[in-house]
């Protein structure tokens, strides 16, 4: 069998499944663009500490780019969720080290945080209730229907919180480790190269076990069309109860005429 000789509609069903989840992912994940905003304060923080280790100076200027893209996000009408985390990611950075004055210690923020994201992936695979679920579900208008009524969709968000859990914890396994042995430049460099290659293996083995999974179960369509059918459920009650009343009527004028003869 040829490929013109395969049935189309199966192929486009499946083509189309697998857009709609490069675009959830893409919307959930920030994109090309998300991924920028989050490398680009910790890429220059580390930059001008190498340069001349002021710390001040590095704090001021990761935190001062952060807030521009934040200010670029909101000039352009676009979302900001991605900007702000950044920015509250930065400024904790900042506090946390201006604080004890060890430069290193703009990285431990964002570190634990890490840490702490990868075991909610884990703890919540493991109480059945997927983060990554929790997080894509709104996205495919799905919310938590895959919890009860779409046993295939749920195991798939099982297997792709595994793995972010456990390539973060790998992350913290190379990141912690050098916080005590290693100094602020070789632990920033570090950090920043791990920024982008982990998150895009996690997205991409997200997006290979959802676009496997059977299509996500539309809550939203469903509550519509619920709505739509009461509409016109009701509206036919009332077509009934009007004909009703006009034949009511109707006998009544016809049994007074006929007392009038």
């Amino acid at each position: 069998m040829t490929s013109l000789d395969k049935p189309s509609g199966a192929t486009t069903e499946q083509d189309d499944a697998r857009a709609v989840t490069e675009a959830a992912l893409f919307e959930a994940f920030g994109g090309v663009r998300g991924m920028v905003e989050t490398v680009l304060p910790g890429l220059l923080f580390v930059t001008i500490f190498t340069i001349n280790k002021d710390l001040h100076w590095s704090a001021i200027a990761a935190l001062a780019v952060s807030v521009v893209l934040v200010v670029v996000r909101l000039v352009t009408k676009d979302t900001v969720k991605h900007a702000f985390s950044g920015v509250f990611g930065v400024a904790f950075g900042v506090i946390f080290a201006m604080f004890t004055g060890n430069a290193k210690d703009f990285y431990l923020p964002g570190m634990l945080y890490t840490l702490g994201l990868a075991l909610a992936y884990i703890i919540t695979t493991l109480a059945g209730v997927p983060l990554i679920g929790l997080i894509l579900g709104p996205v495919f208008k799905e919310n938590l229907s895959w919890r009860t009524r779409n046993p295939g969709r749920k195991k798939a968000y099982a297997k792709a919180s595994w793995a972010w859990g456990l390539i973060l914890l790998a992350k913290c396994a190379i990141l912690f480790p050098l916080y005590w042995w290693a100094n602020t430049a070789q632990l920033g460099w570090v950090l920043v190269a791990l920024k982008i290659p982990p998150f895009l293996l996690a997205v991409w083995l997200t997006w290979v076990f959802l676009a496997k999974a059977p299509a996500p179960i539309d809550v939203f369509a469903e509550m519509e069309a619920e709505e739509k059918a009461e509409e016109e459920r009701k509206a036919a009650l009332a077509a009934g109860h009007g004909e009703a009343e006009h034949g009511e009527a109707s006998d009544a004028t016809g049994g007074r005429h006929r007392r009038e003869q």
